[in-house]
């Protein structure tokens, strides 16, 4: 994990170094209507407001959680103490990236979507109501935070998510075996490079040409970057866009070479 100097001497290197936000200069139609639509909203997509009322709710809630926490990939879980609030401080998305993901499955409607690490089950929320008719599959290694999940979306009256609880090692092979694709896959639940990797090539034969892979935290490490290298180079990826604290990976042939785009966001 990097400093907090070192982490914010690179974000700044890609603030002044990224594309610009709004889409100008971009010569890839496809990109350009990620930026427009997902990016910045051009189609008006308006997540739910009751999220956010969730979002402050978890802010709020003092109740001590015994977390299992199987780290990178372990086989033994550590037992960590922390109230849901500490939770919702630390290990949620900020409101400007949960609404970009709402954004992201309005907009090309995924059916199937895989979540590694559902945490307070938040993003799970946003990513569901941007298609009721689709599902979203998620994954959590503390049964604690996966139960005050649980209670947020029953109480939102949320029914398209389908939650399990235990280490990714174990559980994503289980989950897999019984989807044909995997339209969205969100990978938010082990910053290392050796689990990345695994859950990457475990996700990636589920993958069709139009499906999306999005890494969170992809230049919080030295092997997070390493990670994110190497799956850039990967010969099925056609695509990515880096947003610095997200990196996008599509696999559309209509790219007949390989695309690396920067975008500030």
């Amino acid at each position: 994990m990097y400093s907090h100097f070192e982490l914010a001497r690179k974000y700044i290197h890609y603030y002044c170094t990224a594309m610009n936000g709004k889409g100008h200069g971009m010569h890839s139609p496809f990109v350009f209507q990620f930026i427009l639509n997902v990016l910045h909203n051009g189609q008006g997509y308006a997540p739910p407001p009751f999220l956010e009322q969730q979002r402050k709710k978890l802010q709020r809630d003092k109740r001590m959680l015994h977390i299992e926490d199987f780290g990178a990939g372990s086989r033994t879980a550590a037992t960590k103490h922390r109230t849901v609030a500490q939770l919702a401080a630390t290990a949620v998305k900020p409101r400007k990236y949960s609404q970009m993901l709402h954004r992201l499955v309005r907009y090309y409607q995924p059916n199937t979507i895989v979540e590694l690490g559902t945490s307070l089950g938040l993003t799970a929320a946003y990513l569901a109501t941007a298609n009721t008719k689709g599902t979203v599959y998620t994954i959590e290694g503390s049964g604690a935070v996966q139960q005050v999940a649980n209670e947020g979306w029953q109480d939102a009256g949320i029914a398209n998510i389908q939650s399990s609880v235990g280490n990714f090692n174990q559980e994503l092979p289980k989950l897999l075996s019984t989807l044909k694709s995997v339209d969205l896959a969100y990978f938010d639940g082990n910053h290392r490079y050796a689990p990345t990797m695994e859950y990457f090539h475990l996700i990636l034969p589920h993958a069709t040409t139009d499906s999306i892979f999005v890494f969170d935290d992809i230049h919080w490490s030295a092997e997070m970057e390493r990670a994110w290298a190497e799956i850039q180079q990967h010969p099925w990826v056609r695509c990515t866009v880096d947003l610095f604290f997200m990196g996008f990976v599509f696999f559309k042939t209509s790219f007949h070479e390989k695309q690396h785009f920067t975008v500030r966001f």
